[in-house]
């Protein structure tokens, strides 16, 4: 049996919350453009890609250091709070993870905003280390998504 865990990071970033999570939940359509780097593609399978049940399959490019294709459910999506939910339900992560689900919320703090993200993770067997390079992933794509909204203000 593999353990659980949770890791979280909060970032603060120099970007109005709006824009920010605008940029966030129509990642689908701008992170293969400004990101090509980090991805290649973000096609939509199921839904609008956007709303709770939506699946999304990510095909990453070399800044993605471990993983290269993963698909996501939406699980949760509240644009008035800010909030998004998604499983990844196939792909390369679940190798390592049984299960991983990430969160992510955007709110207002100070002259910018702060996003906070989650991820609840089992690992497959004891001896996966903790996702911490995916969390690393994570916080680069948020400041390279702060400083493409800053950019294009």
């Amino acid at each position: 049996m593999g353990t659980r865990g949770k890791l979280e990071v909060d970032i603060d970033l120099k970007s109005k919350p709006d824009k920010f999570w605008e940029t966030i939940r129509n990642s689908t359509d701008i992170f293969p453009k400004a990101f090509p780097t980090d991805y290649k593609s973000i096609d939509i399978l199921e839904g609008d890609g956007k709303a709770a049940g939506s699946i999304r399959h990510i095909t990453y490019a070399e800044g993605s250091p471990i993983v290269k294709s993963s698909k996501e459910k939406i699980l949760a999506a509240d644009d008035t709070k800010k909030t998004v939910s998604y499983a990844v339900i196939e792909g390369d992560l679940l190798k390592y993870y049984d299960k991983f689900i990430g969160h992510i919320t955007v709110t207002p703090s100070g002259e910018g905003s702060e996003v906070k993200w989650t991820a609840e993770y089992h690992k497959a067997s004891p001896d996966v280390p903790d996702p911490t390079v995916v969390k690393d992933f994570a916080v680069k794509n948020f400041l390279e998504v702060d400083a493409y909204v800053l950019a294009n203000a």
